[in-house]
């Protein structure tokens, strides 16, 4: 017995939407989408839709939703224009392997590649998009929807998570047939772990006196079993950007990318899982002497990217499981070295309290935000020094925007990380700079009653251009400084609380002032331009 539907191309990927469990989405609706914003429509007691002021704000609206949850986050933007607007999220989404989806439209599917000059026509939109993402296609007639919807959501799902985006031309969408939703998509499980590649793991593990392990995104559900694997060998677990919490820093063996740095000099056999070993390789790049690696990733090319002595192709929690289990079997137990890693760990904490203000205001944060409460990083001197600086207990709660590093990202992130986390406190730590890329999104957070709380560190400048202006370049300032407004009043102008905090203690008042009220806040911490010691010190330690 048939399942069909008359539908609409809009009101399928609605409808396909909700089977995937996608409750929000985010956009701006435009002439090209418009039959699919009326199918949200008709399932809006299904979906929320969140519109925003910006294409880049529903992107990294999405791409923060995801990150803090690990489902799928979807927005909606027009093409051209909107596409490329969005573009930003997108490369963050990447680069930060979060499950993304971007649907956008297109101009009417009979002017594609015709080059007429149609409202926001690009020259070649879907290859723009497959630039962009992990996967990207087009629908073509409503009765290609259901596969193509499938097919999204399976990529967004298996392999290396990254964003896909589909793109529906203008009169498609509305374009109506005999649909069946119930399209078969088969799932492939991810590959098991080679069983000789576990072995010679373990052969080299089991002579090691100095492993050390680190993990990226990839191990983000993994935190049980590297944690057992940590114990067996007794080695530190460093992490980077999204790594942290996976193995908690208030555990002897979670130790930041800071940390991390003086026992990485004496380690033997490096255990890679889900990550590129970007802190080894790419910051802290003293490589010790005859240092074996061994990488559990389910990523192949990563294999061919930074050739391992044991590559092993697998999902992280399987593989660090096999690992476990054939080490507790073959390996003598190991004297613990927790007192010694407790350690290492509080004579970092001491070297970096020189790093201020930085860090005062970061042990503040912390002090007040509970436990699993969200912190999102931005791309300002304070959100450089929570990388190592910033204690993280749990996986997904320190968001960041990974190797895109992208200015401005973090406030609209943090406004999605509080969308999808309603009962978490969630604060957002961003520079002037990076704040003003997004502060249009104040208007969204008000309209929504969304009690994020923002930090906004207002140094009147681009605080790493002038450091490195007067230090490298003798002094010869241009573009680096900013003429700002008053962002208590900014905020009361939009709706929003405001505060102002000159102190550590004054942050502390207006933190915990700000946690127990609805609705967005924005506080406000002054500080004279350049004033911040450099944490790039502790990031970079050979440079």
């Amino acid at each position: 017995m048939s399942n069909a539907e008359t539908l609409s191309t809009g009101q399928v990927i609605a409808r396909c939407l909700i089977r995937n469990g996608v409750d929000t989405i985010f956009g701006i609706p435009g002439a090209h989408t418009y039959d699919l914003i009326d199918a949200l429509y008709e399932c809006r007691d299904k979906i929320r839709f969140i519109v925003n002021r910006h294409e880049q704000g529903s992107g990294y609206m999405a791409y923060g939703y995801a990150k803090s949850t690990g489902r799928v986050g979807a927005f909606t933007c027009v093409p051209g224009p909107g596409v490329l607007n969005a573009g930003a999220a997108l490369c963050t989404a990447y680069g930060a392997n979060a499950p993304v989806l971007c649907l956008t439209g297109n101009i009417q599917s009979y002017h594609i590649g015709r080059g007429r000059g149609i409202l926001h026509e690009l020259p070649d939109q879907l290859a723009t998009l497959r630039g962009l993402t992990k996967w990207s296609e087009r629908i073509n007639h409503p009765t290609e929807a259901p596969a193509v919807m499938g097919e999204a959501f399976k990529h967004l799902s298996t392999g290396r998570i990254r964003p896909v985006a589909i793109e529906t031309p203008w009169d498609v969408f509305g374009a109506k047939a005999l649909v069946d939703l119930d399209v078969p998509m088969e799932v492939a499980p991810p590959p098991g772990p080679d069983p000789d590649g576990i072995a010679r793991a373990v052969a080299l593990l089991r002579d090691a006196k100095n492993p050390m392990i680190t993990v990226g995104s990839g191990a983000v559900d993994a935190g049980a079993e590297v944690l057992e694997l940590a114990r067996l060998l007794q080695a530190p677990v460093t992490s980077h950007r999204s790594g942290r919490g996976i193995v908690g820093d208030d555990t002897a063996y979670g130790f930041s990318c800071g940390a991390g740095y003086k026992p990485w000099l004496a380690t033997d056999v490096l255990v890679g899982i889900g990550t590129r070993l970007e802190l080894q390789y790419l910051r802290w790049t003293k490589i010790p002497a005859g240092v074996k690696v061994i990488r559990i990733d389910i990523d192949p090319t990563e294999m061919v990217r930074l050739r391992p002595d044991v590559g092993i192709v697998t999902d992280a929690k399987l593989g660090a499981r096999a690992l476990v289990d054939a080490l507790s079997a073959a390996l003598a137990k190991r004297p613990s070295r927790e007192e010694e890693f407790k350690a290492l760990k509080a004579q970092f904490r001491r070297d970096i309290q020189g790093v201020q203000p930085q860090m005062g205001y970061l042990d503040v944060i912390r002090e007040v935000l509970p436990r699993d409460g969200f912190f999102v990083e931005e791309i300002s001197q304070v959100g450089f020094t929570s990388r190592f600086g910033f204690p993280v207990y749990a996986p997904r709660t320190f968001v960041t925007g990974g190797y895109q590093d992208n200015v401005g990202f973090g406030f609209m992130t943090a406004l999605g990380v509080k969308i999808a986390n309603p009962d978490k406190p969630v604060v957002s730590v961003t520079g002037d700079g990076g704040f003003m890329f997004g502060v249009q999104e104040l208007a969204t957070a008000v309209k929504y009653n969304i009690s994020l709380v923002t930090i906004v560190f207002n140094n009147a400048s681009y605080g790493n251009v002038l450091r490195d202006q007067r230090k490298a370049y003798k002094g010869h300032e241009i573009g680096s400084t900013l003429t700002n407004p008053d962002f208590v009043k900014l905020a009361e102008c939009f709706g929003a609380a405001g505060y102002l905090a000159k102190t550590p203690a004054q942050l502390k008042a207006a933190l915990e002032k700000a946690f127990a009220q609805s609705g967005p806040v924005l506080i406000e911490v002054p500080s004279e331009p350049g004033a911040e010691a450099s944490p790039w010190p502790f990031l970079h330690p050979n440079a």
